[in-house]
């Protein structure tokens, strides 16, 4: 997805829920088990992080920024969380995003989210190694794999002269 089109879908959700969860998922880069199974209680809203429980059992942390940040604290101040973070699992989110996609016109998934993450932090000139932390990847392969769709265009905005 561009940065457009996921602006486009957070902007056209019909409820906050919705919205944070998208941006959530845009901002961090989770998997949807990994989203589903939040705990407001290890939510860092100092550094904006949260604690999530990743593939293979193993823990992680995904990172978010203001603009979610804002749209979890209403969500949350409107929701009363008993241990999970959102009133859905993750067949639930799954659908909320099928139904979005379709109401948008706009095809996407929690894996295209996933995709989008890495795709947009390497066209802002992260390295591939910082997004596999930052994604809670296990390989520097896998995030290769995600950021095909990153053009020589795309690397020529952040190239600067070596030699001056």
């Amino acid at each position: 997805m561009t940065q457009e089109e996921l602006d486009s879908v957070i902007e056209q959700a019909k409820c906050i829920r919705d919205k944070a969860i998208i941006s959530l998922f845009a901002d961090s880069g989770l998997r949807l088990s990994e989203l589903a199974s939040i705990n407001p209680a290890n939510i860092d809203w100092q550094r904006r992080v949260i604690k999530v429980k990743c593939k293979g059992n193993r823990e992680g942390y995904a990172c978010f920024g203001t603009r979610t940040e804002a749209l979890l604290k209403q969500w949350l101040s409107k929701h009363n969380a008993n241990g999970r973070l959102w009133d859905l699992n993750h067949h639930g989110i799954d659908i909320m995003l099928r139904r979005l996609s379709a109401s948008t016109g706009i095809k996407f998934s929690a894996h295209v989210l996933r995709r989008t993450f890495a795709s947009i932090l390497c066209k802002r000139g992260i390295s591939d190694s910082h997004i596999m932390r930052l994604g809670r990847w296990s390989s520097i392969a896998m995030v290769q794999r995600y950021t095909q769709s990153v053009r020589f265009e795309d690397s020529l905005k952040l190239y600067s002269a070596i030699v001056n």
